[in-house]
């Protein structure tokens, strides 16, 4: 749509609607290209600064960022695990009556990085085995999928409040473009051995990903290739 040159008078509401139309697929085009490059540059913002949050599973750009304005909106209260889990909105809530006991969801929290917290939950909820399994043996025994997903949260802000605790250094990635060039390989012939994608690959080479098992991986399995004979 954005290529078409409608033909025509700009009173014919025919030739108007075409006219907006494609203007309006112009600013598309031009909004997604925009949102792409935005997406690239802060990938490798946050590989840079925080490749560690990056390994947690489920973790993606966009809820490290998320994570990262609210952890620097909020310094002061990063003091204990229970603060930060206060501050996410994942802290348990007493919400017992009777003989039952339980808690419920938290509201209160920064809400913006509750959501990001939910969606690690959702990610390992649907492709994290161990998490699936945990949420069959508390479904077994009666929990119900609030309280198994607050459970889940809360396990989640401690791993992430771990992390930022306990940073650990990047690892190195800018070697293994030029080893892969020279052994010969395509990263679509690396990713096919490694099981993954070769967008994982080129994500790793660019350092804007630092899956620091697909690292060691890609590095030994560099080590095994057969040098190309001079």
């Amino acid at each position: 749509m954005a290529a078409t040159r409608p033909a025509g008078n700009i009173v014919d509401p025919a030739h108007a609607t075409a006219v907006t139309l494609k203007r309006m697929a112009a600013r598309h085009n031009f909004l997604s290209a925009d949102i792409e490059d935005i997406d690239a540059e802060l990938a490798a913002i946050v590989a840079e600064h925080a490749p560690a949050l990056l390994e947690i599973n489920g973790v993606g750009t966009a809820v490290v960022s998320q994570l990262l304005v609210t952890i620097g909106d909020n310094p002061e209260r990063l003091a204990s695990e229970a603060q930060f889990a206060a501050l996410t909105g994942t802290a348990p809530i007493p919400a017992s009556s009777g003989k039952t006991t339980r808690h419920r969801l938290s509201r209160g929290g920064d809400r913006a990085a509750n959501a990001a917290i939910h969606r690690i939950v959702l990610v390992r909820m649907a492709h994290d085995q161990r998490t699936r399994d945990y949420v069959d043996k508390r479904t077994a025994h009666g929990k119900g999928e609030l309280e198994i997903m607050r459970c889940l949260k809360r396990y989640v802000a401690r791993e992430v409040y771990r992390v930022l605790r306990n940073p650990r250094p990047a690892p190195a990635t800018e070697d293994l473009r030029p080893r892969r060039l020279a052994l010969g390989l395509t990263q679509v012939r690396v990713a096919r051995e490694l099981g993954t994608w070769p967008t994982s690959i080129s994500r790793l080479e660019r350092a804007q990903s630092r899956d620091r098992d697909l690292v060691r991986r890609y590095r030994e399995w560099l080590e095994e290739q057969p040098k190309i004979s001079a």
